[in-house]
């Protein structure tokens, strides 16, 4: 369930051009022999990972300037929205759901590919869990101690999540001050679950932000587990084989 956005204050961006920002995580060949994880699995971390994509599209949309990684902030987008806009056990929900992948990933491939424009899986596992953690420490630090945050990372988590309010708090009320309208798009089928959730968010996107360009948000076959924006097209992919991917990646035990 959804909650009310909390807004804040607007800034300006410049765009670093490439045709897809998120490259997808890496893709180990997993045994699809084991048990299958749970829709909510599934569910949670699609949604975890179509926000990381949305914020790819506001960084492309606002012309928000970029002073590290685009990668970087987008994981940072993706926890401020899921924060913002879903209620308490929702949020903390996802959370979990997209820090086990993280973790699974990490486990999975083993040394790091260091010439990606992300960081190492096990990096953000820990930045999501702190970050999440540092939006509300009273409530959640007991969170950050639960997937490992070390103490002394702790300590700066409030920080953290402080600076990215401070980050991406104008441009979410830059895109919600003339909400709702329909300014975002679903391009795809309305017959499986992933579909119908997919389509379900871009109404509720729409109640939420409005583009200054209409943003497509489709669900396709691409040949690979996978999600992308594409700044030529103002077009978020989630490809159909990214959800078979969750379905069976190994988590941690």
């Amino acid at each position: 369930m959804k909650k009310l956005l909390v807004c804040v204050a607007v800034v300006t961006v410049v765009l670093i051009g490439v045709e897809k920002y998120f490259a997808g995580p890496s893709a180990p060949v997993f045994d699809y022999s084991g048990e299958p994880n749970s829709d909510q699995f599934v569910h949670d971390n699609l949604l975890a990972t179509l926000y990381h994509e949305i914020g790819h599209a506001m960084i492309d949309q606002l012309e928000l300037p970029l002073l590290g990684q685009e990668e970087d902030a987008a994981d940072v987008a993706s926890v401020f929205l899921i924060d913002a806009l879903y209620e308490e056990e929702a949020a903390i929900e996802i959370t979990y759901a997209a820090a086990d992948m993280f973790l699974a990933l990490a486990e999975e491939t083993g040394e790091p590919y260091w010439a990606s424009t992300h960081g190492p899986d096990l990096q953000r596992y820990y930045n999501l869990a702190c970050l999440f953690a540092g939006a509300d420490m009273d409530a959640r630090a007991h969170i950050g101690e639960d997937l490992g945050v070390p103490d002394g990372r702790m300590i700066w988590c409030e920080i953290e999540f402080e600076a990215a309010e401070n980050s991406w708090g104008a441009a979410f009320e830059g895109l919600a001050e003339k909400a709702p309208t329909q300014s975002v798009v679903y391009e795809g089928g309305t017959e499986t679950l992933f579909e119908k959730m997919i389509m379900e968010e871009v109404v509720a996107l729409n109640e939420d932000f409005v583009f200054p360009n209409t943003l497509t948000v489709a669900v396709e076959e691409c040949g690979e587990p996978n999600a992308f924006y594409i700044p030529d097209e103002v077009r978020v992919v989630v490809c159909t084989e990214y959800a078979e991917w969750l379905r069976y990646l190994p988590l941690p035990q």
